[in-house]
């Protein structure tokens, strides 16, 4: 069986509406899934408009019938673990068991500066996420439960309704301690493309996790459209991960890391997913690569 497709669609400088179009697009188009982002501000974009990340979860779950909705990933910080539990069974039910609860540590240091978020410093962080995830856990399992932790105490805590099922976990990082976290915890293992060289290595600590990759996708469609393209490209998504091609192109890079171990790929498009861009992509990337 070959990977399968994830729409990374941010929330940001679209309309709902034009999210609803997208995420219905990427349905028809035959991806498994759309991911957002979970942001207090646009990384690099700060004047721009941002949605909340579960909110938009909730509406486009709604909105389409077969897609799994999830997100690259939230910020641990951001949410209490009790709440961010009753958050995802509710969308667990609402969706008919089509969410997966993506999270991490939290990377962009100005929020947690700009807004006042603790705690700052990285090693806390992977510390308190620590913490979240082993409360979601006895959170789903609808058991009464103490936890006394460096960051969270809880008393005789407990939640209904359980998950439908055991919600698929999805979890990024690189560092020692986030890969103990992934083996411990995490359904998905997503592997930042700048670690790909070292996937091997870095594999081999993360349990039973499957691994997902994102990628940033210029995709040409007509070969002389290709140098405008990918200026274009390159002066709006200057970092790594960014792949410029045709669709035989894409294919051939696609299969490549599939038969490297990568099951999953999250696929942002540097025209914001227009819904053609979409189509195509459907039509002829993943027809193709299932």
């Amino acid at each position: 069986m070959g990977a399968e497709f994830f729409l990374f669609l941010s929330q940001t400088r679209l309309s709902v509406d034009q999210l609803v179009g997208r995420a219905q697009a990427a349905e028809a188009a035959g991806f498994a899934g759309i991911a957002g982002a979970d942001h207090l501000a646009p990384p690099l974009a700060t004047d721009q408009p941002m949605y909340e990340a579960l909110t938009i979860n909730a509406w486009l779950a709604a909105r389409t019938e077969r897609l799994v909705h999830s997100q690259l990933v939230l910020c641990d910080a951001f949410r209490h673990p009790a709440v961010l539990a009753r958050q995802a069974v509710t969308l667990d039910h609402a969706s008919g068991g089509r969410f997966e609860l993506g999270i991490g540590a939290g990377s962009v240091v100005e929020e947690f500066t700009t807004f006042g978020i603790e705690p700052k410093t990285p090693q806390a962080r992977v510390r308190r996420l620590s913490e979240t995830l082993d409360i979601l856990a006895a959170c789903w399992s609808g058991e009464t439960f103490d936890y006394d932790g460096e960051f969270f105490h809880l008393e005789g805590a407990r939640q209904r309704p359980v998950p439908l099922r055991k919600i698929p976990l999805v979890i990024g990082g690189a560092g020692p301690r986030m890969l103990e976290l992934v083996a411990k915890h995490a359904d998905w293992w997503n592997c930042m493309v700048t670690n790909l060289s070292r996937l091997d290595e870095l594999r081999a600590q993360v349990g039973d996790a499957r691994v997902s990759t994102q990628h940033v996708v210029a995709m040409v469609v007509h070969g002389p459209e290709r140098e405008t393209i990918q200026h274009r490209a390159r002066r709006l998504f200057p970092f790594s991960g960014l792949t410029v091609g045709s669709s035989a192109e894409l294919l051939e890079r696609f299969a490549g890391l599939h038969e490297l171990g990568v099951e999953r790929f999250y696929v942002g498009f540097t025209d914001y997913a227009e819904p053609d861009t979409i189509a195509a992509f459907g039509r002829e990337v993943i027809s193709s690569h299932v």
